[in-house]
């Protein structure tokens, strides 16, 4: 906390070096060797007059090398510096990074959300503060230049300790006894740090950008989060099952001609934090900025064994914002089951290259979908090549079989085809579940049936409730179906308590599912 500004207004990076300083794990990650590469008088030939440092760039780490001079003017350093004359860290850091950016790339290790002010007034004081974060922005909705200097209004804030307030002397602290301030740690120094009202902050500000440090040590003794790194591509071809720039969902016909990534939630419900960058494009030297696409990406829920692209849309549980900026984050609440993640500019026809990253509590197994359709191989003519695709989704059931004496049950659903099954998590304690679950078959025998048994569960043996058997045929066009249980011999005479609700989806083609 004894950073200043220099003189090219460079106040955001002395807010990023002071809450680097402040977390010595990472602060040692961007200084490596740090105790090799300092200045030692006992030893004055093992210096070289240069220094690394290290940072991280869309998704890996890069060494960049300086030298030891530092611009001055008038005598006086122009980068970032501190309180100590002989503490020049922070400066070689700042021009380590103007290096890096020369060379037209970027930094950092983080991930940042965005919060909007209908959500604040709940989200500020429990999500926002409860994060382990380095650092935050309140952006006001006053004007400012490039340069960060005010032109009207509230300043946008760059601290490095989460507290907000406005005047170290106003009547609001005069109303605070001496012992008080002294717990709440208030010192009345030119260190940038202010105090406000809530209410003010709600007020003045449109939104919240916080920096989020994610834990993924397998060594930490705090929560710590499962990570999936994937690099992707916006690219055009004029073959639509081959162009991966299709725009967002406003452009329906194109929409899934995107990257597709699938994961899977496999707790009764996860919190997924995602977060999409994209690939810094050459700096514009009369603008002095990057040419960022608005950029965004949405979520599906698909079939729990979908292992080929999506061609027709499917639930949509999440979204995040789309904005031109480098990075986009999403926080999410998902239950158990199967995604798919689309990343897209907003437009189509747009290219360029981007980072996706998916954080879980447990693994989540995320891939890309490549294949539009099961490949032909050697064996295709001897074993047969799938001739209809057909999509089963279990919506609900009701009037089962008590099983407890409570009147209840354990039910979970079996879909079966060609030996292949999807099973559904257990819905407890019910004898009308709602299931909403889906299953996707490529069927090389499109007259043999799809089963669907409804099981319960029990701690020593699971005990069968009932099936249907479902033809499938592309020609059915019905949208649900409500059948009524039956018994394994699938005999009308041995219907069993209970019905179930199906939509089926076929089709000949297989890359209209």
């Amino acid at each position: 906390h004894d950073l200043h500004q220099g003189q090219v207004g460079n106040c955001w990076f002395v807010a990023a070096c002071s809450s680097l300083a402040s977390r010595e794990s990472l602060w040692q990650k961007v200084i490596p060797d740090w105790k090799e590469q300092e200045w030692n008088a006992e030893k004055p030939e093992s210096y070289a007059g240069i220094f690394h440092f290290q940072f991280w760039r869309f998704g890996q780490w890069l060494d960049v090398v300086i030298d030891d001079r530092l611009p001055t003017l008038h005598n006086q350093l122009i980068y970032c510096h501190s309180n100590s004359k002989n503490e020049f860290w922070c400066a070689l850091v700042e021009k380590a990074y103007a290096k890096m950016v020369v060379a037209h790339l970027s930094t950092p290790s983080l991930v940042s959300a965005k919060i909007t002010p209908k959500r604040v007034s709940l989200y500020l004081c429990h999500d926002v503060c409860r994060w382990d974060g380095m650092r935050w922005e309140g952006v006001g909705s006053m004007g400012w230049d490039r340069m960060g200097w005010k032109t009207k209004g509230l300043c946008p804030l760059a601290l490095t300790v989460m507290i907000l307030h406005s005047s170290h002397s106003s009547e609001e602290w005069q109303k605070v006894s001496k012992s008080e301030r002294e717990k709440m740690g208030m010192t009345v120094e030119d260190d940038g740090e202010f105090w406000m009202t809530f209410e003010d902050f709600c007020r003045y500000f449109t939104d919240i950008i916080k920096c989020r440090l994610i834990n993924t040590s397998y060594l930490s003794i705090h929560k710590t989060w499962e990570e999936a790194v994937l690099h992707g591509a916006w690219t055009r071809n004029d073959d639509p099952l081959k162009n991966r720039s299709g725009g967002c969902i406003n452009h329906k016909d194109t929409f899934l001609q995107n990257p597709q990534y699938v994961f899977d939630v496999k707790k009764a419900e996860d919190e997924v934090l995602i977060s999409i960058q994209q690939k810094p494009k050459r700096t514009s030297r009369k603008e002095g900025k990057g040419e960022n696409l608005a950029i965004g990406f949405d979520i599906h829920k698909v079939e729990l064994n979908r292992n080929y692209r999506m061609h027709t849309l499917q639930q949509k549980v999440a979204s995040s914002i789309y904005i031109n900026s480098r990075s986009v984050f999403l926080r999410t609440d998902l239950k158990e089951g199967r995604y798919v993640i689309i990343p897209t500019t907003f437009d189509p026809g747009h290219v360029g290259e981007f980072l996706l990253r998916i954080f879980t509590d447990v693994p989540s197994d995320c891939r890309e979908l490549t294949l539009d359709e099961p490949p032909h191989t050697c064996w295709s003519g001897m074993c047969g090549y799938p001739q209809v695709v057909s999509q089963i989704h279990v919506l609900a059931a009701a009037g089962l079989k008590n099983q407890d004496s409570q009147g209840g049950a354990d039910p979970y659903v079996i879909i079966k085809c060609e030996g292949q099954k999807v099973r559904s998590a257990v819905k407890k304690d019910t004898v009308s579940p709602e299931f909403d679950v889906k299953g996707l078959f490529y069927r090389k025998k499109p007259g043999k049936p799809i089963i669907v048994q409804i099981w319960n569960h029990n701690l020593i043996s699971d005990e069968f409730l009932g099936q249907v058997a479902l033809k499938g045929d592309p020609s059915d066009h019905q949208s649900v179906h409500t059948l009524h249980l039956q018994d394994r011999g699938n005999r009308r005479s041995n219907d069993l308590p209970g019905t179930i609700a199906v939509r089926m989806l076929s089709s000949n083609i297989l890359t209209n599912v």
